[in-house]
């Protein structure tokens, strides 16, 4: 089995938050889906847990961060194309999302950034590894 990722979030409507992750084209696992927990599917071996905030606070005894106020992670995501980083923030942006800094060019690499709907930050990156600037 290949290793794999589930990014835990905290959310305040659970269903609003399935319908955003929904919209940016993640699709949701019913198996591991009930009125307090959604796996959301970004891939075979990348998952986003989103968990109200009763169901967080059996993972952690710590207080949950006020996500629209402090940043506590940026979770970053590496896509396969520029048209695809763009797909993706356009996409957070019209589902309710924030593009919270200005679109990145790095010439070998292209950013934008989105916060979802509960404040959690994003990166969408591409990287073309020929255009890398050569020491």
């Amino acid at each position: 089995m290949s290793k794999q990722i589930f990014i835990n979030l905290p959310v305040k409507d659970l269903n609003k938050s399935m319908d955003f992750y929904t919209a940016i084209g993640y699709t949701n696992n019913p198996q591991f889906t009930d009125d307090k927990a959604a796996c959301m599917v970004l891939t075979d071996t990348i998952f986003v847990m989103l968990l109200t905030h009763e169901r967080f606070k059996d993972f952690s005894s710590k207080e949950i961060v006020d996500t629209k106020k402090s940043v506590a992670v940026i979770n970053a995501l590496s896509v396969d194309s520029a048209d695809e980083v763009n797909s993706i923030v356009d996409k957070a942006v019209k589902a309710g999302g924030n593009e919270y800094t200005e679109p990145k060019d790095y010439g070998f690499m292209q950013q934008r950034c989105f916060e979802d709907i509960d404040g959690h930050n994003w990166e969408v990156i591409f990287m073309d590894m020929s255009k890398m600037p050569q020491e």
